[in-house]
């Protein structure tokens, strides 16, 4: 828990994590959220970069011992699996969302051994759906994947539904509920406001519909 802890302090502090229950933003599929994540910020810090190699590394020894390579999930879970494959001295691949269309139209980039056991690391799950794909692709192509792990995660029911069904183990450093709790003993939320957040998690869909009713 304290490890959480220090994550969320560490994304609210660059800001790769924002919060405006008040102005919500607005995703690609275009859902109203109160909050927006982009971990790529932490990549420009030094220290925070450092962190989350560290806290991934420790999760790594600590529960998967025997990985023999790292996958990273295209594009932002890259450069994340790039320091955890470095420190590990072990493999690297990376896996983009699709085959490409030209060339050797490869979706998984690197040499990657049939039955070569594989921690998949990914920025941020939100719904699953495109860390699950990445994981899945591992698999057809003969490896072993022990578990995805990403910096952060929204702890959405959907999520945990979809990984459930894909039968893929996930985990995260961070997550939504410790971030918030740790928004607001800071002062950057008010109790008002963190009760708003708490009930966007509930439903993201219904929350989002309400709002844009509002307005």
């Amino acid at each position: 828990m304290q490890a959480a802890r220090t994550i969320a302090k560490s994304l609210l502090a660059t800001q790769a994590v924002t919060l405006n229950p008040e102005q919500p933003y607005t995703w690609a599929s275009g859902l109203r959220s109160p909050i927006y994540c982009d971990n790529r910020v932490t990549l420009s810090s030094p220290q925070d970069r450092k962190l989350i190699t560290e806290e991934f590394v420790k999760l790594i020894h600590q529960k998967y011992p025997d990985v023999e390579a790292i996958a990273g999930v295209a594009t932002a879970g890259i450069p994340q699996a790039t320091s955890v494959a470095d420190k590990l001295n072990l493999p690297l691949v990376y896996v983009r969302p699709e085959a490409k269309d030209h060339g050797r139209k490869n979706q998984i980039e690197g040499n990657l051994k049939a039955g070569q056991k594989v921690v998949v690391i990914e920025d941020l799950i939100s719904t699953g759906g495109s860390s699950i794909k990445a994981a899945q692709a591992l698999e057809e192509a003969g490896a072993k994947v022990l578990s995805l792990l990403a910096v952060f995660s929204y702890g959405l029911p959907k999520a945990e539904a979809n990984f459930k069904a894909a039968n893929i183990p996930y985990e995260a450093l961070s997550n939504y509920d410790v971030l918030i709790e740790e928004a607001a003993s800071s002062g950057y939320v008010t109790a008002a406001q963190q009760e708003t957040l708490r009930d966007w998690r509930k439903d993201p869909q219904s929350w989002s519909d309400r709002f844009t009713a509002q307005v």
